[in-house]
């Protein structure tokens, strides 16, 4: 089957990079090809990353608008600080400033911005829904007031990747067999600082999506020996998982229980009132909150004042934020506030932090061709810097990972990155448990 045929002219789609910057616009959607509906809208362009919409009038206007905010039907007004609309004049695109706490409604409906409506009522118009309270639009700047559409397209936008490999990696590491074994044995034989403290806890935070419960799977298969999926994972609008778990670890070889459990959280959404609540965190990390405990995200958790401390060996040792490496350059204000917080509260607690930066294969081509890559790729050192500025956390503490999703047999390379990330948890949290230990 041929591809489909843009209506943009490419002279236009290069003045468009004016005001997008260095990208790739991926056709998803074309109204007069797949139906000027919503359905068929959502089925093409719902969880694709920032998207542009390009709309055409019979007076000739060609207008649209970006929204770096995936398209879920999540029924929320959406907060998004990079949309805006634009529009061409005098063959010039001049961008025209949206609310941005209120960029567009993300319903089962066609795609809006700021109360301008896209093949509203599955019909080929525009429909601009004026508000007295609200700052107006000028839509005969934008589109001549001439609401019918001749064609509506809406664009995958991806950053150009500008991907260089430095000469030296940024991180050395050994992909051998050897080196997996190495890891393997030094893991299994690790003894807490603490005498009284036999296994160090692992407390993993992050938002919906980005890999907790796969991470647990992940370092529970290197040690099995096959891949497993004994946490729930996936990927859906809300938390797969509800409830607080701790997972201890497993020898394969003897089903010895391993020196550290990772411990699985709801996951954080930016949204008040959903996801995990923040006052929740210092209550697992002071040990209150008992295993499977199901999350409610509108009412946290009431310690039992009468029940009596928790001992150091109940308590959380090390936390770790589990970060998507393909959404970091889009998320949310509210989402980074939020992680901002946690970390504050974190700090004020004296928890040694982390950042586990998974789907690395997704995020750069050359190291989906081969993990090895990794550390020699210029792009994802800049994700690293990127996770690194915005979470506040050293570079030293971000770790790139990628999980077992699609594999049904284990590969070296990703267990190597995986159990190297645990060897570093495991020495923070040493760092923390030592620190106990100067205090007493």
């Amino acid at each position: 089957m041929a591809p489909i045929a843009s209506d943009l002219p490419e002279e236009k789609r290069k003045q468009l990079f004016a005001l997008l910057g260095n990208v790739e616009l991926t056709l998803l959607y074309k109204a007069s090809v797949h139906g000027y509906n919503a359905t068929a809208f959502h089925q093409r362009c719902d969880y694709q990353g920032p998207t542009l919409l390009v709309a055409y009038n019979s007076l000739g206007c060609i207008f649209g608008g970006y929204t770096s905010v995936d398209y879920a039907q999540s029924g929320q007004q959406i907060t998004d600080n990079e949309a805006f609309l634009f529009s061409f004049r005098d063959g010039t695109p001049v961008r025209i400033q949206v609310n941005s706490n209120n960029a567009r409604l993300d319903d089962a409906g066609g795609p809006n911005f700021d109360r301008l409506y896209f093949c509203y009522n599955n019909q080929p118009v525009v429909h601009y829904m004026s508000l007295k309270w609200a700052v107006p639009i000028n839509t005969e700047q934008l589109y001549g007031n001439n609401t019918e559409l001749t064609e509506c397209e809406v664009y995958k936008v991806n950053q150009s990747l500008q991907v260089s490999f430095l000469e030296k990696p940024w991180r050395n590491i050994l992909w051998t067999a050897k080196q997996r074994e190495e890891l393997m044995e030094l893991i299994r034989n690790h003894k807490p600082i603490m005498a009284y403290v036999s296994r160090v806890r692992i407390l993993m935070i992050g938002p919906i999506g980005a890999g907790k419960s796969s991470f647990f799977n992940s370092i529970n298969s290197i040690f099995m020996g096959h891949v497993t999926n004994k946490a729930m994972s996936g990927s859906a609008g809300t938390s797969v998982t509800t409830k607080f778990r701790t997972y201890p670890v497993k020898d394969g070889r003897e089903r010895k229980p391993l020196p550290f459990v990772l411990c699985d959280t709801m996951g954080l959404e930016e949204q008040s009132g959903a996801g995990l609540d923040i006052e929740d965190i210092s209550s697992i990390v002071q040990g209150h909150i008992p295993d499977r405990y199901k999350f409610n995200p509108k009412a946290p958790f009431q310690p039992d004042k009468a029940s009596k401390p928790a001992s150091l060996q109940e308590k959380i040792h090390c936390a770790v934020y589990v970060i998507d490496a393909t959404k970091i350059s889009l998320m949310s204000d509210k989402l980074e506030e939020k992680l901002s917080s946690v970390r504050s509260q974190l700090n004020s607690m004296e928890i040694p932090q982390m950042v586990v930066m998974t789907k690395v294969d997704e995020t750069c081509p050359h190291v989906q061709n081969d993990l090895e890559n990794i550390y020699a790729s210029s792009y994802i050192k800049m994700k690293v810097q990127e996770v690194s500025s915005r979470l506040g956390v050293p570079v030293s503490c971000v770790l790139p990972v990628k999980n077992y999703s699609q594999e049904l047999e284990l590969e070296l390379k990703c267990d190597i990155l995986l159990l190297s990330a645990i060897k570093q948890m495991l020495r923070s949290a040493d760092d923390y448990l030592d620190d106990v230990v100067d205090s007493i």
